[in-house]
């Protein structure tokens, strides 16, 4: 499991019509955290870091950067969401 306070920055991959990338996406606006949006289909740039970071084209993706430069590429919705609320939680528990 990846270390939460260690973490920097947090980047969807995804694109507008993708039904996952959606159900994703809503999920993470719930949870009142930064994520940068990154859509393939609109930024070349984007597609080929997915393609060069992840090792395919698969949306929706987030890309985990830790402090220390680390990179996570976690794929499936269900597993996105799920990191997501853990991470949500964990920020709002540290920050009382």
């Amino acid at each position: 499991m990846l270390d939460l306070d260690n973490i920097q920055s947090l980047s969807l991959y995804h694109y507008q019509s993708c039904p996952f990338c959606v159900m994703t996406t809503h999920a993470i606006d719930q949870m009142n955290i930064d994520v940068e949006r990154r859509d393939i289909q609109l930024e070349q740039e984007h597609y080929q870091a997915l393609l060069k970071g992840g090792g395919n084209t698969q949306v929706p993706c987030l890309l985990i950067e830790k402090n220390d430069g680390e990179a996570h590429w976690l794929f499936e919705s269900m597993d996105i969401i799920a990191f997501v609320q853990q991470y949500s939680s964990h920020l709002h528990s540290s920050s009382k």
